[in-house]
């Protein structure tokens, strides 16, 4: 009987290190798969990319001239280079200002109010539009003789008319506002999602004690949700660095209104390509990413 019992428990810690290598051999054999294509179709491109752009390239030519930091130097000296850099300014600042109405919009949609759930929708509506079919909406909306235009000459003010798509400046603007007007549904969703999951309690309290709506907006609502502030704001900085589907098929970057993402692909699929010359600038992108996502985690902490 003794001995029964000592065999049984010299088997358990042999059960349990069995147990502890079949969770080990599953969670590899679950992660290898994605880790292969991470590595593969992530990390390695990456690696060429800035390999690349120490480089002078056609793509095609066997032979790879070094050129050191040379690609660099001519995005930074290079007044048409810098043109694009500063253009991505109007997105960032049409990002910044996206999130704040989203903000303002998703908590006054908070509450329940008649027609409120069709304002939801129908600020959510253009999210779901194909890019193609917004850029081409937009195209006859500023064109000379768009529906912009026509309402200025209907209502008298023929001297408003101008050609937007070409002025330099507002051509940009627009752009940037066509983005804003494009992607906020999809902020005020997430807000509202993240708002309602707020204890009706904390606004009950705040309301006993005076607060306004403006300050349970930015001193209840806004900490609650910092993170979530944050996460959008990640992706409205991404998307504002590297976009390229509107402002391609609207202007195809003319009139000043290229982009990284524009440019990087006539630099680098052009007439004359120049693999070196594009990697870097998508290495100069990646950058800008990094650090405005890295000053974000500053300025949004979790406490």
């Amino acid at each position: 009987m003794i001995q029964a019992l000592n065999n049984l428990k010299s088997k358990k810690p042999q059960k349990l290190a069995q147990l502890k290598t079949q969770k080990i051999i599953l969670i590899v054999s679950f992660l290898i798969v994605p880790l292969f294509l991470l590595l593969f179709f992530t990390y390695l491109p990456a690696f060429n990319m800035i390999r690349y752009s120490f480089f002078r390239w056609d793509g095609t030519s066997p032979e790879m001239i070094w050129v050191g930091w040379k690609n660099y130097e001519i995005l930074f000296r290079n007044p048409q280079y810098l043109t694009v850099m500063a253009n991505a300014l109007y997105y960032l600042v049409a990002s910044f200002l996206q999130l704040l109405l989203a903000l303002i919009i998703a908590f006054i949609l908070s509450f329940k109010f008649r027609g409120s759930n069709f304002f939801k929708g129908v600020f959510f509506f253009p999210y779901l539009l194909n890019g193609v079919a917004v850029a081409l909406m937009f195209l006859f909306f500023f064109e000379p003789k768009g529906t912009l235009n026509t309402i200025l000459r209907f209502l008298g003010a023929d001297s408003a008319i101008t050609l937007w798509l070409i002025k330099p400046k507002v051509n940009n603007i627009l752009l940037a506002s066509i983005s804003i007007w494009r992607y906020i549904g999809f902020n005020i969703v997430i807000f509202i999602a993240a708002i309602q999951s707020i204890s009706p309690e904390i606004y009950e309290a705040a309301e006993v004690d005076g607060a306004s709506r403006s300050q349970i907006l930015w001193c209840i609502v806004f900490p609650n949700i910092k993170m979530i502030v944050g996460l959008n704001l990640i992706l409205a900085i991404k998307g504002a660095i590297s976009v390229f589907e509107v402002p391609f098929l609207i202007t195809g970057g003319d009139w000043g209104t290229s982009t990284f993402v524009i440019k990087a692909l006539n630099i680098t699929f052009g007439a004359n390509p120049q693999y070196g010359l594009g990697s870097a600038f998508a290495v100069v992108l990646l950058v800008m990413i990094l650090v405005i996502s890295g000053l974000q985690k500053l300025l949004i902490r979790e406490e």
